[in-house]
């Protein structure tokens, strides 16, 4: 009997075992083939972390390929609130690793400490973001075991201030510059991995998978030289003080191709110290600020009519100190003189208002209007420039009597400073306008070139014409009142002088002007053509500004090599 519930019972416990052995192998079935693709997700989900892997953004380089901005390893320093918080005496902990890490960052332990306790329970909290590769190492050696690092590459700018206000920035703000315009070539593609993370949140080794790989961007090279333009940004910034002038640009452009050698403004920025520019440094004022140019336009017009056929060097009028105009209204000289018996080059060389309005009328207002379109004013260049202006030509049919003469001398017309550096680009290659050109092209990391500037050139005026304006220019550099500060031994000089008061209020302010030069050198050969321009000086006599001009062409010419000139220069009758 006993042996018979002895042997019930162990049939019972071998069925009890043989059902949970069962009910086990049911489960782990379910779970490691029925359901293992979705736990297995499910449990990766809980592990995996995403991590973005950074592409390079391009580098913006000279026409020399000195490096204007550059991208560098900056880190992010991270925590996980969790983590740091889960142990005995954490707050006293806590607070000893974050004096630790802020006397290598710099940073307020209170802040850091803040952001830990938003959400303690949380795994992600910033503690500093942007940090140096120094700092990355110093705290990283803390071995603080909840403190995490993620690489941020950044933009550094090594020459500083030089070309500032074409490269701009990209760190902190919208940006400016060719950092906005030229993203296209600069920009990195990020890419994107995954990592499984421990339940520390430390990365588990060999876990590391590479879902997208990131795409570097492209180098920018420009037509800036930029020994030059650190030169050309000086030479202003002394220029500025001499004057008590509020703004100032400066720009070299090669005559062959219109590449642009040098625009310099003032004010300026460094790129890497943003805290310190004033608001209206955040762009290039050559590019985005137009004003009256004056009489460095009469050079335009006196090209306009030999090119017409109207006129020669030689074509003469009566010059008046006041002429008075058929509304009633009278156009001045800048000084007082007797009537004077002046050609079309002692026009430029005295820089005549009257004789200049009596030239122009030899020609119909809509082909004098078309002329300075033609020259490339009323438009914007070919840079494209962020914040670029078009500058202003009203209609021919919209100009009064007044408009009809003084826009022929720079009044009643806006421009650029490197409107008016193309336009002696122009007259400089015999009449041929180039395009502007300030990006020589995008080199990308597989070695392509694109975005590669155009070379087609256009009329504007002949040969003749040009050669001709070229001539009179020079004696303005030989036998105007301005001539001792504008030679520069060896070299043939064509330059012409504008001073523009500042329209204000509907009228012209007596005390408010714009000075510039403008010119070409070397005058038998042009190899390159400078404008410099001061806005509202103290002192608004023009000729201060000739050793400005001076100085960047002659520093242009050295620093290129430009053979001296060979022969001597015309000597064009001014008057008869």
């Amino acid at each position: 009997m006993r042996t018979r519930r002895s042997r019930a019972r162990i049939s019972i416990a071998v069925v009890m075992v043989f059902a949970v052995v069962c009910i086990f192998f049911v489960r782990l079935v379910d779970i490691q083939l029925v359901q293992a693709d979705e736990l297995n997700a499910e449990s990766h989900d809980k592990r995996a972390q995403s991590l973005v892997t950074y592409g390079v953004r391009g580098s913006i380089i000279d026409a020399n390929g000195a490096v204007l901005a550059d991208s560098v390893e900056r880190y992010d320093i991270t925590a996980s609130p969790r983590n740091a918080f889960d142990r005995e005496n954490a707050t006293a902990v806590v607070t000893e690793a974050l004096g630790r890490i802020t006397a290598i960052t710099g940073q307020d332990p209170t802040e850091l400490m803040a952001a830990l306790m938003a959400d303690p329970a949380a795994d992600f909290a910033y503690l500093a973001q942007g940090v140096t590769l120094e700092k990355f190492h110093a705290v990283r050696d803390l071995d603080i075991p909840w403190v995490y690092f993620e690489l941020r590459p950044s933009r550094t700018y090594p020459n500083g201030a030089i070309a500032g206000n074409l490269v701009g920035f990209r760190n902190g703000g919208p940006g400016a510059g060719l950092e906005i315009t030229e993203d296209e070539c600069l920009a990195a593609t990020n890419g994107e991995a995954t990592y499984e993370k421990a339940e520390d949140g430390t990365m588990l080794p060999g876990s590391l998978v590479t879902e997208t790989k990131p795409k570097n961007g492209g180098t920018l090279r420009l037509t800036i030289d930029r020994d030059l333009q650190w030169y050309v940004q000086q030479r202003m910034i002394q220029t500025v003080q001499q004057l008590g002038a509020t703004w100032a640009t400066a720009v070299v452009i090669r005559i062959s191709d219109g590449h642009l050698m040098a625009v310099a403004d003032y004010p300026s920025i460094d790129p890497n110290n943003l805290n310190d520019a004033p608001q209206n440094a955040f762009g290039s004022l050559a590019f985005s600020t137009p004003y009256e140019p004056g009489s460095t336009v009469k050079a335009l017009t006196a090209a306009s009519l030999i090119d017409a056929g109207v006129a020669t060097p030689a074509s003469q009028v009566v010059s008046p100190y006041a002429l008075t105009l058929e509304d009633g209204g009278v156009i001045t000289d800048a000084l007082y003189h007797g009537d004077e018996n002046l050609t079309l080059a002692g026009a430029l060389v005295e820089s005549s208002n009257t004789a200049i309005a009596q030239f122009a009328t030899w020609l119909p207002a809509q082909q004098r209007h078309d002329y300075l379109t033609a020259f490339g004013f009323n438009d914007y260049t070919e840079v494209g420039f962020n914040g670029e202006s078009s500058g202003l030509v009203h209609p021919a049919d919209e100009w009064d009597v007044r408009t009809n003469r003084t826009v022929q001398f720079g009044q009643g017309l806006q421009v650029t400073s490197v409107q008016v550096a193309s336009a002696y680009q122009t007259l400089g290659n015999g009449g041929v306008r180039m395009p502007v050109t300030l990006v020589e092209g995008c080199e990308w990391p597989d070695g392509t070139v694109t975005d590669l500037p155009s070379t087609e050139g256009r009329r504007v005026v002949s040969e003749s014409a040009a050669d001709q304006t070229i001539a009179m220019m020079e004696m303005v550099a030989t036998s105007s009142s301005s001539a001792p500060n504008l030679q520069i031994p060896g070299y043939r000089v064509a330059v012409k002088s504008g001073t523009a008061q500042v329209a204000e209020d509907g009228g012209y302010a007596r005390d408010k002007a714009v000075l510039s030069y403008a010119g070409v050198a070397p005058a038998d050969d042009p190899q390159y053509a400078v404008v410099v321009t001061a806005g509202v000086p103290a002192n608004i006599l023009s000729g201060v500004m000739a050793p400005t001009f001076r100085d960047v062409m002659a520093h242009t010419l050295t620093t290129f090599r430009v053979a001296p000139s060979a022969e001597p220069g015309p000597d064009l009758p001014l008057r008869w």
